[in-house]
């Protein structure tokens, strides 16, 4: 095989088939520093040098090194090529275990947990789609958008990660979960007409589920007491809570009982003077006739 046929089979740093590790994350880090260190010493036990394995894999030298150095998160793909070049038997393969469940940001994974145990979960959300709610071609438009830009490999993991949390809606028994949106975002096209009209059928379908309820928030209304910014609330089995928001206690989790008061009285200000779930999703289909 000729170097220009060699160059061709590497992928490009941004196609590469790893994420950043989130290094505030201290599990994560010392979970992909052990399935790193356990690569390298497979590698060199069969005498195989980084190059030679990156083009037996068909990646590039560098993000062998990262990998190895436990500075990047493999995927599946590449413990999977892994195994069979390094004739491990299944268990480098078997590694991704525990790479699944560090692969997302530390603070998503725990957001994640939280969304996971709550029997309540509310949601006010006034720049954009709610995260829950989103189609993948949505959330990768959103997160594209960001300045400075994120890499090509980060976008994707931001988007899987926001996926993952999707789960909620498959939980048995469902958790009650509401959510106001702003008209504003409904209206914006991100992404284009195509994926614009996907994610308008994607909040129709969730708000149709029993356990959903879906409210907007006209730009014609008068009085607005979500002006402050995004809110959350979970709520649990044990009767505890946990809420945010974007415009109180500096944007922090609260689990005070005062404070969650604070939270509550917002979110259901808010959600009264929001059109009514008939009404909201009757508003979505109107838009989505329009596109």
């Amino acid at each position: 095989m000729t170097v220009e046929a060699d160059a061709g089979r590497l992928k490009s740093e941004a196609d590469e088939p790893g994420w950043e590790v989130d290094p505030d994350d201290e599990w994560g880090v010392a979970v992909i520093a052990t399935v790193g260190r356990q690569l390298k010493l497979r590698r060199e036990a069969v005498g195989m040098r980084a190059a030679d394995f990156g083009k037996a894999v068909g990646y590039g030298e560098d993000l062998v090194y990262k990998i190895e150095g436990g500075k990047r998160i493999p995927r599946q793909e590449y413990l999977d090529k892994a195994d069979k070049v390094l004739k491990a038997g299944g268990l480098i393969a078997a590694t991704w275990e525990d790479v699944k469940k560090v692969r997302y940001p530390k603070k998503v994974r725990e957001l994640g947990k939280l969304e996971a145990k709550a029997v309540e979960i509310g949601v006010y959300e006034c720049n954009i789609i709610a995260g829950l709610l989103q189609t993948p071609e949505h959330a990768r438009s959103v997160i594209e958008a960001a300045q400075p830009p994120y890499s090509p490999d980060d976008v994707e993991c931001m988007v899987a990660a926001r996926l993952a949390r999707r789960s909620v809606f498959e939980r048995d028994p469902a958790p009650s979960i509401s959510f106001v949106l702003e008209e504003a975002p409904l209206r914006r096209p991100l992404g284009g007409t195509m994926a614009w009209r996907q994610q308008l059928e994607r909040l129709l379908e969730v708000g149709r589920m029993r356990n959903v309820t879906l409210q907007v928030m006209p730009m014609h209304c008068e009085v607005h007491s979500g002006l402050d910014g995004r809110i959350e609330l979970l709520k649990f089995e044990d009767g505890t809570a946990v809420g945010r928001s974007d415009g109180a206690f500096n944007g922090r989790p609260v689990s005070d009982l005062r404070q969650l008061r604070i939270l509550e009285l917002r979110y259901s200000t808010i959600r009264a003077q929001a059109l009514p779930p008939w009404e909201s999703l009757a508003f979505i289909e109107k838009l989505l006739g329009e596109t």
